[in-house]
């Protein structure tokens, strides 16, 4: 049976950074071409009014997502505020007046873990929480879910004592995003794809996630953050699970969900040979930043999934910030053939499938022809099956517009969430060095150890802006 949709949107946190940069010109999306006509109700201690806060969206949609006068008459006709203290009972006193003759809610959360709980009681109070026979509010909350094991065990702990898990929606945006979401399509919907994904035919998989920016101002979140916390254990973990994952059986919202839990519980733990963490040169002197960090800015990490299919195939990891380019990209390497037909043919690139989540969208296979002339010489070639922009639609609008329909497909569940730290609690904090970098590199050379004992080298990404047609190996 269909799920209820939501009566009504609530969000915390309505005059933060979040809901400026990216809420408000999703929910006016929604809107817009969704035709959402419930009532909104923005929650935050800002000493602000309804006039207040229906500027500030009129200015985040003017700077983030283009105004129309029009649009935006309908998105503000639905907006209500109500200001008041998170743990003052008479906020969900007015909460509940706001919402009228709403019993459904979709509850979202834009605000720090340290307030779910106090937020999650109060709406419990005040009878904003699942109600049985009235139907059940929802609660979507944002990442970081937790800083470690026990702590988004501790979370969870929290959610659960006043909302069941069918109602909790983790929100990670990473996995509204349309290329995200391409990666499962592409190996679902192509079986020639399936006798070559395993450890007979893949040789190494590589997950790269370079920004060539630094933390921009955000030193102090930075350091409570650091790469593995920040992209790696949620972001990139996931799309590793849909890489890796098997193709779901049935069609409804948990059966993707259980296919990335099961794989994901089957990779091992990191150890410390398996992670080299880097800091630029120079985020000592970010604002907010000690001056002894050892906070990384980088990180390389080698997986391995203890499943058939995929038992002794590395997993390759790197994410990192003031690198050379800003790019996400996904390389399958295939094994090279058994057998030297032409005498030079290991001299090039395996065969390969490279996947561009970000910022464009490319979908292409490398592989060796013969090139012109005399001799039996070849050259390592792409086929581009696919190059388009990135979606219109927002992560957030995809992700709100499911929550509000009771869709969970695209939300991590808690085994999930207690995977993934499963995988990094071993090397959090301080258990490794931090290696110094030059900004505009590709990392400290100690990352090179990690996929040169395999016999390989790092696929660091080219420039947007340039998609040569002939590769060559990285050093």
């Amino acid at each position: 049976m269909d799920a209820i949709r939501s009566d009504a949107l609530v969000f915390f946190g309505a005059t933060g950074d979040l809901a400026y940069k990216q809420i408000f010109p999703a929910l006016l999306a929604l809107v817009k071409r969704h035709n959402l006509d419930i009532p909104i109700v923005g929650v935050a201690k800002a000493g602000w009014n309804l006039d207040q806060l229906k500027a500030r969206a009129r200015d985040s949609i003017a700077k983030h997502g283009g105004l129309n006068e029009a649009d935006f008459a309908k998105f503000a006709a639905l907006l209500r505020y109500v200001d008041g203290d998170y743990r003052d009972a008479a906020t969900y006193t007015q909460l509940r007046q706001a919402l009228g003759q709403a019993r459904l809610p979709l509850h979202y959360l834009a605000i720090p873990p340290s307030m779910f709980a106090a937020v999650a009681e109060g709406l419990a109070k005040a009878g904003l929480a699942p109600s049985g026979k009235d139907g059940e509010a929802r609660v979507v909350v944002e990442k970081p879910f937790g800083r470690d094991l026990e702590s988004a065990r501790e979370l969870g702990r929290i959610l659960h004592q006043f909302f069941p898990e069918p109602s909790i929606f983790r929100i990670d945006h990473f996995l509204g995003k349309e290329p995200v979401q391409n990666i499962l399509y592409t190996r679902f919907a192509n079986l020639f794809l399936e006798p070559l994904w395993n450890r007979t035919h893949v040789r190494s998989v590589q997950i790269n996630m370079a920004e060539n920016f630094g933390v921009q101002g955000r030193g102090r979140f930075y350091e409570e953050a650091g790469a593995i916390r920040d992209v790696i254990q949620n972001h990139l973990f996931q799309v590793l699970a849909c890489l890796a994952m098997d193709p779901p059986t049935g069609e409804d919202h948990d059966a993707i969900r259980d296919e990335k839990a099961r794989i994901l519980k089957a990779v091992r733990p990191l150890v410390p040979g398996d992670i080299v963490r880097g800091q630029f040169k120079g985020y000592k002197q970010e604002e907010g930043v000690a001056p002894d960090s050892h906070v990384e800015t980088f990180a390389a990490i080698r997986l391995f999934i203890d499943t058939w299919r995929w038992a002794g195939v590395p997993f390759y990891i790197r994410a990192g910030k003031c690198l050379p380019v800003t790019c996400t990209e996904v390389i399958v390497s295939l094994r090279h053939p058994p057998r030297e037909t032409f005498s030079e043919t290991t001299k090039g690139l395996p065969n390969r499938l490279r996947l561009r989540l970000s910022p464009e969208v490319v979908i292409a296979l490398g592989m060796r022809v013969k090139r012109s002339g005399e001799a039996m010489e070849g050259e390592d070639v792409e086929l581009i099956a696919a190059r388009q922009p990135a979606g219109e639609m927002s992560p957030y609008e995809r992700l709100l517009g499911d929550a509000l329909h009771g869709d969970q497909s695209l939300f991590a569940t808690e085994d999930e969430i207690e995977a993934q730290w499963r995988i990094v609690q071993p090397v959090l904090d301080d258990a490794t060095p931090v290696y110094e970098y030059e900004q505009n590199t590709w990392g400290p050379a100690e990352a090179t150890r990690l996929v040169g004992e395999a016999g390989g080298c790092w696929s660091n990404p080219e420039a947007p802006s340039a998609d040569p047609a002939s590769m060559a190996p990285s050093t």
